[in-house]
């Protein structure tokens, strides 16, 4: 299913977000024993994903936090984005759900 802009995100109860203090951060899911690891961009695009109203809402805030021309953004996001849904890393939240993001 291809993602838009309105879609909300959040991370799995199986998934451990666990930040360091130099701003990088590593998420493993517990059933799958998938890790992954992310830099000081990736963590603020993983907090402001989970955190946001939808992947545009979180564009939109990363837009206005960094120095970064729209279309790289939004390439690096949709990027980062496919590959924590493909790893079950991050989950799309249906409509009506409770929030349960960490």
């Amino acid at each position: 299913m291809p993602l838009v802009s309105s879609t909300r995100l959040r991370a799995p109860e199986t998934v451990i977000h666990k930040p360091f203090d130099d701003g990088e951060s590593v998420l493993l899911h517990l059933e799958t024993e998938t890790y992954f690891g992310l830099n000081q961009v990736g963590t603020r695009m993983w907090t402001v994903l989970t955190q946001a109203g939808s992947i545009g809402q979180a564009a939109e805030l990363l837009l206005a936090e960094y120095e970064v021309e729209p279309e790289v953004l939004h390439r690096d996001l949709d990027a980062l984005v496919d590959q924590l849904v493909q790893h079950r890393l991050l989950m799309v939240q249906e409509t009506g759900q409770e929030t349960g993001g960490r």
